[in-house]
């Protein structure tokens, strides 16, 4: 297996599609949610697309389930795209999307918390281990590439064991998000022998909260939406380009996943017809913690300029979660479908370890159920 992934060591996918150096332009860059106007903040653009976090294949480090590879080079690129959304949502829920990263600086406890979260180690709660071994139980052998939903259905089981970010990651199914089953996710209400069994009650108006108590007023868990859509057959379809943009416009965007067949970037925003996005295709060496628990953290920014590519070159497999108001890229529902099962929130397995430690086999994901395959991805 080493000999094979060493042919992929310091491997910088590159195609003619690609753009590197920004224009010079008049035109805005748009990038998750905040805009830039290139022609006079182009340093101010370049600093806010180097603070994401940038995972990569890495090398060298422990064999995933003891025996399996060291290297994910040639193999992860979904996955590492998907650590690359994940981490961005957790540095909006916890630092703000204002929060900015610079070379050298110290930064907040809770950014190198974030960071230890996507270590390549078994016992860190995203990392390549994990998220390898939990794809077990989507029917991924060790080694074999992900398609986009399979690392959403991945995050979706591994958030459950994550106690400090507590997330609720919902996954659409039929192009539907159902706000019912939504609410019965992220809404958390206090158990008392009056509500035990019972569906969690519609949201609390501003006048019943002030009726009520403390103790019973619901806690909302953080929302990660996933929405798998296709947007074309063999190549996106025009109609749905300025939808598609639109998602980087949302304050709320956390980009989208997406790219060529068996080769995932993560899109972050644009310019123009051109999708700007961070590539994980580049193989470095595993880093862990220092000495005094502290991560070096230069190989977890990119400090060159993003990759471009045309947006209709990209695969009609893609994330984006936006609704046009001439063009529905999906259906936004009230009420969970008559005709669909019973939705059933998703729960950690019972075992007698917490955290992301435990899952050393197959045998303890049989409580996770399996959802409907899908071939594309929205976040």
């Amino acid at each position: 297996m080493e000999s094979v992934l060493s042919k992929y060591e310091n491997q910088i996918t590159i195609f003619t599609d690609y753009l590197e150096e920004f224009p010079d332009t008049d035109e805005l860059v748009w990038i998750l949610g905040k805009q830039h106007l290139l022609k006079t903040e182009r340093s101010k653009l370049l600093s806010d697309v180097s603070a994401r976090l940038w995972f990569t294949y890495r090398r060298k480090f422990s064999p995933i389930g003891g025996t399996g590879p060291s290297s994910d080079a040639g193999w992860g690129c979904m996955l590492r795209c998907g650590q690359m959304m994940l981490a961005q949502a957790l540095i909006c829920r916890h630092l703000g999307r204002d929060w900015n990263w610079e070379k050298q600086k110290e930064q907040p406890k809770e950014y190198q918390r974030i960071l230890q979260c996507f270590l390549d180690r078994k016992d860190c709660c995203y990392s390549i281990h994990q998220m390898a071994q939990m794809g077990v139980g989507e029917g991924k052998s060790i080694g074999e590439w992900f398609g986009p939903n399979t690392v959403a259905q991945v995050l979706k089981k591994l958030a459950l064991f994550d106690e400090w970010n507590s997330l609720a990651v919902y996954v659409s199914m039929d192009n539907t998000v159902v706000i019912e089953d939504i609410k019965k996710m992220c809404c958390v209400f206090p158990l008392s022998a009056d509500t035990v069994g019972e569906n969690p009650p519609d949201f609390p108006s501003a006048s019943s909260q002030s009726k009520g108590t403390s103790a019973c007023c619901p806690a909302w868990k953080p929302l990660l939406l996933i929405v798998p859509l296709r947007l074309g057959i063999n190549q996106i379809n025009p109609v749905y380009v300025d939808a598609f943009k639109e998602c980087f416009k949302m304050p709320q965007s956390l980009g989208a996943l997406g790219g060529k067949p068996n080769n995932a970037y993560y899109f972050i925003g644009f310019l123009g017809d051109e999708l700007i996005f961070l590539d994980p295709h580049t193989t470095q060496t595993f880093v862990d913690t220092e000495e005094n628990g502290m991560v070096d953290d230069q190989t977890f920014h990119c400090l060159q300029s993003p990759h471009r590519m045309n947006i209709l070159n990209l695969d009609p497999s893609v994330a984006l979660e936006i609704l046009k108001e001439n063009l529905r890229m999906f259906e936004l529902v009230q009420k969970h479908p008559s005709h669909w099962p019973p939705f059933v929130p998703p729960a950690k397995p019972e075992v007698t370890t917490t955290g992301a430690e435990f899952i050393d086999s197959t045998e303890q994901l049989e409580e996770c159920d399996l959802e409907e395959e899908f071939e594309i991805l929205s976040v």
